[in-house]
């Protein structure tokens, strides 16, 4: 059953998070589905601009709806992510989403309001909800690229300022994580601090994690000994999931950690089988282990088991 993000936050806030996953083909989604049922958690398919037209933005459609048929007791909202304001309006006019995210956090902030308001305005007349965007990540993810020395944590004084005149109904804030598999070194971590300070300043709102992937050394190791070479990677510590959770962060997305298992799978496949070529072989091994990373994901997010309290909720 596909629902808007708003019913979900406000059912999860200070409780529990839900994860956003990023989704690129079928095996990704039958995997992300196969996991949120075990695991009987709601959850959030994101469909960034990069996937959208990786093949065609229709065919990731026809999948998810597909998906819905054969899982249907799955809760699920389907969000834009990352996307600029065209991208947006075509997302909102298609009638398929459930929320968008409109990124204007590398815009000076009187222009990130104001394009962020006219996606408000736009969404809001279909029904849709939209997450913006204060402040920037550090790292790459697709067509967003921003380095280190561009990064800056966001300012809280300015979040209530900018959910009042921007009218979005959740914000990404930019709280020490960064896209890609290169987040920390050294002992660096979450600024806590600040998220207190954003939650402080906007009661029961929902914040959002971006750039939240663990990057768990073991898929790392196993990679790099089937031939990769992701030296020095390190991402957030899902443990602390927790603590996001209860200072009101109740979206917190998961993209890169997938792409490791998938990497894992292929890279081990073909390491110990170098005379097969069925993609199907891999792509098997790659579902089932994929749904077992979901439902572990889920379980440290704390949604995993909220399904049956969702839907009494929802009827």
């Amino acid at each position: 059953m596909i629902v808007t993000t708003k019913k979900l936050f406000e059912l999860a806030y200070g409780k529990y998070a839900i994860g956003a996953y990023n989704i690129n083909n079928l095996e990704q989604t039958m995997g992300l589905f196969r996991g949120c049922i075990d695991s009987q958690a709601p959850f959030i398919i994101q469909i960034s601009k990069g996937a959208r037209s990786f093949t065609h933005k229709k065919m990731l459609e026809a999948l998810i709806r597909t998906a819905d048929d054969i899982f249907p007791n799955a809760i699920f909202a389907v969000h834009l992510d990352h996307g600029d304001e065209a991208t947006c309006m075509d997302c909102i006019n298609s009638g398929f989403y459930s929320s968008v995210m409109i990124d204007g956090s590398g815009l000076p902030y009187e222009q990130n309001i104001e394009v962020t308001r006219r996606i408000v305005d736009a969404a809001h007349a279909r029904g849709l909800v939209v997450e913006a965007e204060l402040g920037q990540l550090g790292g790459v993810e697709e067509h967003v690229q921003v380095s280190e020395a561009e990064a800056k944590l966001t300012n809280p004084e300015q979040a209530k300022d900018f959910v009042t005149r921007s009218g979005c109904d959740s914000l990404a804030c930019a709280i020490g994580t960064s896209h890609g598999a290169f987040k920390f070194s050294g002992s660096q971590g979450l600024h806590f601090d600040v998220l207190a300070e954003i939650q402080k300043r906007l009661p029961g709102f929902p914040l959002v994690m971006h750039g939240s992937s663990s990057v768990p050394q073991d898929e790392v190791a196993r990679i790099n000994a089937a031939g990769g070479k992701l030296g020095g990677a390190k991402g957030v510590d899902e443990e602390q999931f927790k603590r996001a959770a209860e200072l009101g962060v109740t979206k917190i997305n998961i993209d890169t950690d997938g792409r490791l298992v998938w990497t894992r799978v292929h890279r081990e496949f073909f390491r110990d089988y170098p005379e097969k070529f069925d993609l199907r072989d891999p792509g098997k091994i790659f579902m089932s282990e994929y749904a077992k990373f979901i439902a572990h994901k889920n379980a440290k997010l704390g949604s995993a088991g909220q399904i049956r309290m969702l839907k009494a909720a929802l009827a």
